[in-house]
């Protein structure tokens, strides 16, 4: 009995572990893009918590990575840099993947000790990053990789439109 006992309760405190090790990571999802003629493998940002965090507290990003942020409708948005570390570009882009607007954007000091969230936040809102217009997609790389893969606003980026909606579709399941 004490040997069933024994094996049930490892086996219990294996199931917790497995759940738990899932509740605080990182995105993991990834998609494949063709940017300025070149691959990238992007984390998605699809459900809230995914997107408030983006890419906050990366010290890098890769030359061939990023984030895209799938949503499910087209809306103006505002980006801006809380707790990021590094500077990145940002690429707005329309539901039919053409860029709408591309900024890189710069990091700012981290909360001061002094600093209540709703300060921080407030001072980062000053400087935001705008789509200027009803976006569907976020992608955000490398600071530079704007520049280098010579993108421009009206340019079509190669995105498999499909499996983004479906993508945003599955987070409502979620």
């Amino acid at each position: 009995m004490k040997t069933l006992q024994l094996t049930l309760g490892m086996f219990c405190a294996a199931l917790l572990t497995l759940a738990f090790a899932g509740c605080d990571k990182e995105s993991t999802d990834t998609y494949a893009a063709k940017i300025g003629g070149q691959w990238f493998t992007l984390e998605t940002a699809i459900s809230q918590d995914d997107q408030t965090r983006g890419l906050g507290g990366r010290e890098s990003i890769a030359d061939d990575g990023g984030m895209i942020f799938v949503f499910d409708r087209d809306e103006e948005r505002n980006f801006w840099m809380l707790d990021c570390l590094v500077d990145m570009d940002i690429i707005y882009v329309g539901r039919e993947g053409f860029i709408m607007s591309t900024y890189t954007m710069k990091a700012q000091p981290l909360r001061r000790p002094s600093e209540s969230q709703e300060q921080y936040e407030g001072r980062l809102r000053a400087d935001t990053y705008p789509s200027r217009g009803r976006c569907r997609y976020v992608i955000e790389l490398r600071a530079g990789r704007i520049n280098e893969l010579g993108l421009r606003q009206g340019q079509k980026i190669e995105l498999d439109l499909d499996r983004l909606k479906a993508l945003a579709r599955s987070d409502d399941d979620r």
